[in-house]
């Protein structure tokens, strides 16, 4: 039996640029914790994921063209479908 190591990039800047992909789709992490959208175990996994991405310069290409707001998180990203979900769950009222 082999194991296989994944590598997971640095787990500061995975964890702001999960961030800034939210707050590039006006979604706030912290809000959708507070209303019990989402875990906190959901949120590490989500950085872990992102870590494990092999899409970071693309990402942060994303970012410099759509931090002023974005409709939607890309395909390519990680996390994509969690995201896209918190924007249609938490409705335009509660982005931030």
């Amino acid at each position: 039996m082999t194991a296989q190591l994944s590598h997971l990039g640095d787990p500061n800047l995975h964890f702001w640029l999960t961030r800034s992909v939210a707050r590039a789709v006006h979604v706030n992490l912290s809000d959708a914790l507070a209303a019990g959208r989402l875990t906190p175990a959901h949120y590490a996994d989500m950085v872990t994921k992102c870590r494990r991405c092999p899409y970071v310069s693309t990402c942060e290409a994303w970012l410099a063209e759509n931090a002023a707001g974005a409709p939607a998180v890309p395909a390519h990203c990680a996390n994509a479908d969690l995201l896209n979900t918190l924007i249609e769950d938490m409705g335009p009222t509660s982005l931030h």
